[in-house]
């Protein structure tokens, strides 16, 4: 996730590179044969590089408006997680009957619950499990394919023996059942892929009006001509690069929602509420965005 008071724009200008040289080349070599050569009696009416604009902008419009519709839910959901993961523990301190084993069962479900976050994070990015991860799998047995939902029924196994009331089971449930539900959204998002074919679409369209545009355009000023052919597609590249960034929010861009991030806040937390003060340090990034 980006923080406000540093963004770099430098790292996003690597992301456009090859585009920003491609196009200031083309832009350089045409502006300057348009002047002195043949290339100075092709003409293309500016209505129709207009045409082609306007559909540009229309596709980069919609492209732009579902990556950030992707990006915003993938952090509505990790809110709820958040969320949910502080009633769930909370729950179980009020739900739980007195019993000399209560304080042991109730960190049993908050390190089962931390884990599930770090999990969660790490399987959507398709990361090695972490060395808190992979020491509590080891300790517990668990080698499933799907290990977060492994630790949710795990939940579900010991609350059935756990003596809750059934009312108070019934709110428990209720509880677990969101937190599958946000787990069921972060794999929807994650595993349906933006298509390809319209990446292609707009990528090609914004060059056949690159190509175009000199053209269309007054040879009278050379130095204007190379800069509007230059900086008018490089801003469409601009928008479509920002749109692609943010269509997937589980991955390891600075973009990307803060999962390992979430998921401290989450453990440090969950450990505050049980008493637990071994807390987690958390460092100040020395970079413009955190994970």
């Amino acid at each position: 996730m980006l923080l406000n008071k540093r963004i770099s724009i430098l790292a996003f200008i690597k992301l456009i590179r090859f585009d920003i040289i491609a196009i200031c080349s083309y832009a350089v070599v045409v502006g300057i044969l348009d002047q002195y050569s043949f290339l100075s009696k092709i003409s293309v009416p500016i209505s129709i590089t207009a045409i082609i604009g306007t559909a540009v902008s229309l596709l980069l419009a919609f492209r732009t408006a579902q990556s950030y519709e992707r990006w915003w839910e993938a952090r509505i959901i990790w809110g709820s997680i958040v969320n949910d993961s502080r009633t769930f523990i909370r729950q179980l301190i009020q739900f739980l009957p007195e019993s000399e084993g209560k304080k042991r069962v109730i960190e049993k479900f908050t390190h089962r619950q931390i884990i599930w976050c770090y999990a969660l994070s790490e399987t959507l990015r398709k990361n090695e499990f972490s060395e808190k991860v992979t020491k509590y799998l080891s300790q517990e047995d668990i080698s499933d394919q799907n290990i977060p939902n492994t630790l949710l029924n795990r939940h579900s196994d010991d609350l059935s023996t756990s003596g809750l009331q059934e009312f108070k089971q019934v709110q428990v449930d209720t509880t677990l059942s969101r937190l599958c539900d946000a787990m069921g959204k972060c794999e929807r998002i994650k595993n349906t892929v933006f298509p390809r074919s319209y990446s292609l679409l707009v990528h090609l369209l914004i060059y056949v009006f690159a190509t175009l545009l000199p053209f269309g355009l007054d040879d009278k000023y050379i130095e204007v001509e190379i800069l509007l052919t230059a900086i008018i597609p490089l801003i469409f590249i601009s928008i479509e690069r920002t749109a692609i960034v943010m269509q997937d929010p589980f991955e390891t861009t600075p973009m990307d929602t803060p999962m390992t991030s979430l998921s401290n806040t989450i453990e440090i937390n969950l450990k505050q509420m049980i008493g637990d003060r071994n807390l987690p340090v958390i460092e100040n990034p020395n970079t413009y965005y955190v994970m």
